[in-house]
């Protein structure tokens, strides 16, 4: 029964998302399409992230690093194509663009080719050595996108105007909602098709007996490497549509505490459900917004309501609908 409900609990979700703008809109109120906008892209950071985290036992402080990467990757690219300019002063002869689809599977390739070469390092460490060597990498890229002046430093780099799509206005909030939704479905599948592969197996079993995965002449590593790149490209999209939504790139993105805030969400909605990361997304945002709105001091209501859902439902919020690892707090 459990198993069952698991199975529609994904897609009664995406549901519900595609008809909440049009509810917005009847209720007059079209910044919540905004709002949930942002949690669908910041969702679509957190399932990556619950790759490595949920399959692979990967805890990484320096997730932000690779949405920051995506995000400037748009922002960069939108600069030259305002100015008229090559990316690299026509060593490489790049001109800026922007087209959706060249900036956005750019943004990806940076991120994954970030995401490989952190990766490499990384993956020769273990426990809490990698948790500070992912967050010494993270913040090591935040201080090299504060340096770059040309693109705006501490001040960030204003996109004037969202990423072209052929036949679509991604400058309309609603149309650019349903844009986000389908990326975010489309991860979701090929993660889910990744995870169930023999692919996820591995990265289970290293998780659970990384010795025994050795000693059967599994090449752990690679496959610990792969999914962290895996991880990686998902996060540069979704900086690629942060970019987009608020049409502004900051080198706040790529700060360690939006590592940690990836990490609460992932944690909040079940880790390795790669739903459950969804859930607590877009729970969060809202929350955040609803408490923001009530009171300035917000983070300290926050606090207990996350302590709570850690106590009572263990698998996180996406465990609580499927009825798995409810618990008192004994």
């Amino acid at each position: 029964m459990q198993q069952a409900r698991g199975r529609w609990i994904p897609w009664a979700g995406f549901l519900l998302l595609a008809a909440a703008a049009p509810l917005a809109h009847a209720f007059g109120d079209p910044y919540f399409v905004s709002l949930l906008t942002r949690g669908v892209i910041l969702a679509l950071a957190a399932i990556g992230l619950d790759l490595i985290l949920g399959y692979g036992a990967m805890v990484s402080f320096g997730h932000a690093a690779f949405v920051g990467a995506g995000a400037y990757s748009v922002g960069i690219l939108a600069y030259h194509a305002r100015e008229g300019t090559g990316v690299f002063d026509g060593a490489l002869g790049i001109g800026g663009t922007q087209a959706a689809l060249f900036a956005w599977p750019a943004a990806i390739v940076l991120a994954a080719l970030l995401a490989a070469a952190i990766g490499a390092l990384s993956l020769r460490t273990r426990g809490l050595y990698f948790i500070m060597i992912t967050l010494a990498f993270g913040q090591m890229v935040y201080y090299l996108f504060t340096s770059l002046e040309r693109y705006g430093g501490d001040d960030g780099l204003i996109l004037w105007e969202r990423s072209r799509l052929p036949g679509i206005d991604s400058g309309d909030n609603t149309t650019f909602f349903y844009v986000c939704l389908a990326l975010l479905v489309l991860v979701f599948v090929l993660l889910r098709i990744a995870v169930d592969a023999p692919f996820g197996r591995v990265l289970r079993g290293a998780a659970e007996n990384e010795r025994r995965m050795r000693a059967l002449g599994f090449p752990v590593y690679r496959y610990r490497l792969v999914a962290f790149v895996i991880a990686g490209a998902v996060a540069g999209l979704a900086g690629a549509l942060l970019a987009n939504q608020d049409t502004f790139v900051s080198p706040d993105l790529l700060h360690w505490r939006h590592s940690g805030e990836m990490l609460v969400m992932v944690i909040l909605g079940g880790i390795g459900t790669l739903f459950g990361p969804i859930l607590g997304a877009i729970a969060l945002t809202l929350l955040e917004e609803f408490l923001a709105g009530w009171t300035q001091h917000w983070m300290i209501f926050l606090g207990p309501v996350l302590v709570l859902v850690v106590l009572f439902a263990r698998h996180g919020l996406h465990g609580w609908l499927t009825g798995r690892g409810r618990t008192n707090a004994s």
